[in-house]
């Protein structure tokens, strides 16, 4: 199990334009051979937006973005013609694919903060696709076949135990509060990555809240 911690993210983003990132693997200007990726799993990207700021039109290919809102609302368009608001507790995919374009943007009063997941596909190519699912409810997995992926989201009380699943590779990061994991103390923006799985269990020190990618083999 190979920790990282929230201050060792490699900062990112335009301060002055009201966009705070911090990256959890290589991304932009920050390049670092040894953290291209893990599994599937290319970016992990914690992203906060002022009311107003945002990501204007860019593009992406051959990667699947997931997105999930910690607080606020996060107003996704796209070339494909899709326009939604993700709120807190909802899951976004956008399937690149062979090319799409995307505007990301915090229209709301309020700021917006959100972790976004880049995960390469297994075959390039092919149409865009996007979904969300709204509320997603607890212990639910979520699936991206197309990257041989799963995302466990955990929401926990106090004392609360939950499995970690086991996996080739296991990517836990935690959203806020405080867990317990294979003997390490993880806090907010603390992120454990795990080879070869089996028989690990989080623990909930307070109130936390953790997203666990289940990824195959490659």
């Amino acid at each position: 199990m190979d920790v990282r911690r929230a201050d060792e993210r490699y900062p990112g983003g335009d301060p002055a334009a009201g966009i705070t990132s911090r990256h959890a693997f290589s991304f932009g200007p920050h390049y670092d051979p040894d953290n291209l990726r893990f599994g599937a799993l290319l970016a992990c990207n914690e992203e906060r937006l002022a009311p107003g700021a945002g990501f204007d039109e860019h593009p992406h290919s051959h990667t699947e973005i997931v997105t999930w809102v910690v607080e606020g609302e996060l107003t996704h368009r796209d070339s494909t013609g899709h326009e939604t608001v993700v709120r807190a507790g909802d899951v976004q995919r956008l399937s690149s694919a062979g090319g799409v374009r995307h505007v990301e943007r915090n229209d709301a009063a309020v700021p917006l903060t959100f972790v976004q997941m880049w995960l390469a596909p297994l075959d390039p190519g092919g149409d865009p696709a996007y979904e969300i699912v709204r509320g997603i409810a607890d212990s639910t997995p979520y699936a991206v076949p197309e990257a041989a992926a799963m995302l466990h989201v955990r929401r926990l009380s106090p004392g609360e135990r939950t499995a970690v699943p086991d996996g080739a590779y296991v990517y836990a990061h935690v959203v806020r509060g405080e867990v317990t994991l294979g003997g390490e103390r993880l806090g907010a923006g603390d992120a454990a990555r795990v080879t070869d799985a089996e028989g690990l269990e989080a623990v909930a020190v307070g109130r936390a809240e953790v997203l666990m990618w289940e990824m195959a083999a490659r």
